[in-house]
């Protein structure tokens, strides 16, 4: 019972752990390198439909008639976009180039990525207000793919990226992993009852196949860096400065939150990124080493989320 317990208390550094140690466990060992080949497939065609069922799942419990804007997600935005300009004209200004200039461009993936599609999820489970926390993330990730293809370039000027052929690419993505299961939990809400009925019974299914998912993008995250070209000394550098950054971000959200009575929600829209997709547009737009950054935040913004749901089972106790 304690195991279960202990299980249920640490969900998500469970998660992780397992998921790193087995990608280990198949990449290192060379006995178990025809099951590592055979089951990769089976865990990427996984990937996609789990994260698609911690979306829908959630989002059948969306009120639309509660999405508005309100005013912590202003100032979370503003917040956002200011550190982005920041990173940004760090990199501008100042013509750094080379190494600090990937370590730069690293930690400015991380600011610039929109809020993560479970963050909803993780929202719901610390008790803040799912509705806005939806809206927030639609916004989130059309702010980004507007805005991402106006930077890159300026961050990369010898890559090859169209404003046009980026945004619709990003758009593509937000489509089938955000607009898809929104659409269809409405459905499911409002014209599916038993269906709704049930997903409202087990109120923590979309918890556990985040949890799924978190397994297996730390296995990914794992094997980008022991696959980095680069060297461990930069890689610490790195794993440090996204350390800082996820910290700094999540502190600027609680505080900002707090002032308005929302701290949860803005703790989240500011900390809980898209990594996948940010993962994805820094090694497309920009460069490799660039994507270890967000890499790296995987972990940390999954501890500091493992931190929160902590503490706020203490309060309920």
């Amino acid at each position: 019972m304690n195991i279960v317990r202990f299980l249920k208390d640490w969900t998500l550094p469970v998660s992780m752990t397992v998921g790193s140690l087995l990608y280990a466990l198949f990449a290192f060992v060379p006995a178990l390198e025809p099951a590592g080949d055979f089951f990769a497939p089976i865990i990427y065609t996984l990937f996609p439909i789990a994260l698609f069922v911690t979306l829908l799942t959630t989002f059948c419990k969306v009120d639309f008639r509660k999405m508005m804007p309100t005013r912590w997600q202003l100032g979370v935005t503003l917040t956002q976009y200011g550190i982005v300009g920041l990173l940004l004209g760090m990199i501008l200004l100042f013509d750094i180039q080379g190494m600090p200039r990937l370590l730069l461009a690293s930690l400015l993936t991380c600011a610039i990525a929109p809020c993560a599609s479970a963050a909803p999820t993780v929202t719901n489970k610390l008790g803040g207000n799912l509705h806005q926390m939806t809206f927030y993330v639609i916004v989130s990730s059309l702010l980004s793919a507007i805005i991402i293809p106006l930077v890159f370039p300026l961050v990369e000027p010898h890559a090859d990226i169209s404003f046009l052929a980026a945004f619709l690419s990003i758009m593509k993505r937000l489509c089938l992993v955000l607009v898809l299961p929104l659409i269809l939990g409405w459905i499911v809400h409002h014209d599916i009852p038993h269906i709704y009925r049930w997903i409202k019974r087990h109120s923590n299914l979309p918890f556990y196949t985040w949890a799924f998912n978190l397994a297996i993008t730390s296995g990914i995250t794992i094997r980008n860096i022991f696959h980095a070209k680069t060297s461990a000394f930069v890689l610490l550098i790195i794993a440090f400065s996204s350390l800082l950054l996820c910290l700094t971000l999540f502190s600027l959200g609680w505080a900002q939150g707090k002032q308005m009575g929302h701290r949860i929600e803005a703790g989240q829209a500011q900390g809980q990124k898209n990594t996948a997709l940010a993962i994805w547009i820094a090694s497309a737009y920009l460069h490799p080493v660039a994507a270890l950054g967000m890499g790296f935040y995987v972990l940390w913004q999954n501890i500091v989320n493992s931190i929160e749901l902590w503490r706020q089972r203490k309060l309920t106790e």
